[in-house]
């Protein structure tokens, strides 16, 4: 069978494994009892963002952060769809946080931030007065979603900045992130928590964190991860901006002349990889 016929199955799999665990919505991190379906929203979203504000940790902001990786593939994709993709992406990271660090309100300030943007040669642009944000980005800590006391913060800091989100009129949209490196049997219960947080409000869902699983098990050679296990090398941010950039748009990243400098093969890899992984997630 082909390799990508296999990564296919097996994003399909991980996909049937969640549903399968669902009976009624989550009450304690990990739980059997997790109602996950399928696919949140489907890939790419009616009215596609123009400009996203990034809301995490370190997880986001390593490697020059996630958004400056989404805003170059986007400007690599070919020029019949670079039109949908074009965006502008601003970073508000907290080394450490969760959602619960973050006062999403107090981002959508007048004047505030999105106020100007350096363009070109490092000039400075003055935008427009008014909403700078199309949608919002959020991520929980590393554990947050599945933790035995911390997981009940996540599901209620979820719905209160979708609210805030919304009525700043912006779209709320989650990341789901990855397991540590030593601790794959994550990947399930990070996913299921996420899928369900998006379900209750409405939100799109970006399941990087099974891109991450679906990468480990056919690529393990290609390191997704530093030293402490945890936090994204060069290709793991690689892979979960391809997933960004699959998901909120629905464009392939398969093909895109940005690679981050990563070996072509290994990029190929993780773009098909977070294509494939897309697809499955959201029901395409």
């Amino acid at each position: 069978m082909h390799p990508s016929t296999l990564l296919r199955s097996a994003c399909l799999a991980s996909i049937l494994l969640l549903s399968a665990c669902a009976s009624t919505a989550p009450q304690s991190p990990g739980s059997a009892s997790v109602k996950t379906p399928p696919t949140t929203t489907r890939a790419g979203t009616d009215n596609p963002p123009r400009s996203i504000l990034y809301v995490g940790n370190s997880f986001m902001y390593y490697n020059n952060s996630l958004h400056g990786h989404v805003r170059s593939l986007t400007a690599g994709v070919p020029a019949g769809e670079r039109k949908r993709t074009e965006s502008r992406g601003v970073s508000v990271t907290i080394s450490g946080s969760g959602l619960d660090w973050h006062d999403v309100g107090s981002y959508f300030r007048p004047d505030g931030i999105g106020r100007y943007s350096f363009v070109g040669d490092n000039e400075i642009r003055i935008n427009p007065p008014g909403r700078q944000f199309d949608a919002v980005l959020m991520m929980d800590c590393s554990q947050c979603p599945v933790h035995p006391e911390l997981s009940v913060t996540f599901f209620q800091f979820a719905r209160q900045h979708s609210e805030t989100v919304r009525a700043n009129g912006a779209e709320p949209m989650f990341l789901m992130t990855w397991a540590y490196q030593d601790k794959p049997e994550m990947t399930q219960s990070l996913a299921a928590a996420y899928t369900e947080a998006g379900r209750r409000n409405g939100a799109h869902v970006v399941p990087a964190g099974l891109a991450f699983g679906h990468s480990m098990q056919s690529r393990p050679d290609i390191n997704l991860y530093v030293a402490d296990k945890r936090h994204p090398s060069l290709a793991g941010t690689y892979l979960a901006a391809c997933t960004v950039m699959a998901s909120i748009y629905g464009v392939s990243p398969v093909g895109n002349s940005y690679t981050a400098g990563l070996p072509p093969a290994v990029a190929k890899h993780l773009q098909e990889t977070a294509w494939q992984t897309v697809r499955a997630y959201h029901g395409r």
